[in-house]
């Protein structure tokens, strides 16, 4: 089991910054691929950033790319997503995920896939 638990969101004006946070605890979380997804009001869950288990490999959604940064420092179990120049369309629920089988670039429940709870980010114009 890996637990997974967001911190770092809240309400920012649009073309502000934010940086998410996502500790992980449970059996070796540092060898897990990580990445990032969301959920805006009536819209289906979407990839966002992911990022491999050494952090030597990253992808990106086509709508965040070069304005988020996604990291991680496994020393400290933690998963970082840094959003620059945000936008209103960003406002969604933010997830981590923590999978021991595949980089997470599509949404899947269950199985090798570990998700936490979400943090609300909302970007006002």
């Amino acid at each position: 089991q890996v637990q997974l638990v967001e911190s770092g969101g809240g309400l920012v004006q649009a073309g502000g910054s934010l940086r998410l946070s996502c500790a992980a605890s449970g059996r070796t979380a540092s060898n897990y691929a990580m990445g990032w997804f969301r959920q805006a009001p009536g819209k289906e869950r979407e990839f966002v950033a992911a990022i491999s288990w050494t952090g030597g490999s990253t992808y990106y959604a086509d709508s965040v790319k070069d304005r988020f940064t996604i990291s991680r420092d496994n020393a400290k179990n933690t998963l970082y997503l840094q959003m620059n120049d945000l936008k209103s369309e960003d406002t969604a629920v933010y997830y981590c995920v923590a999978d021991r089988n595949r980089i997470p670039k599509t949404v899947q429940l269950g199985g090798s896939r570990y998700w936490g709870q979400g943090t609300q980010v909302t970007v006002s114009s």
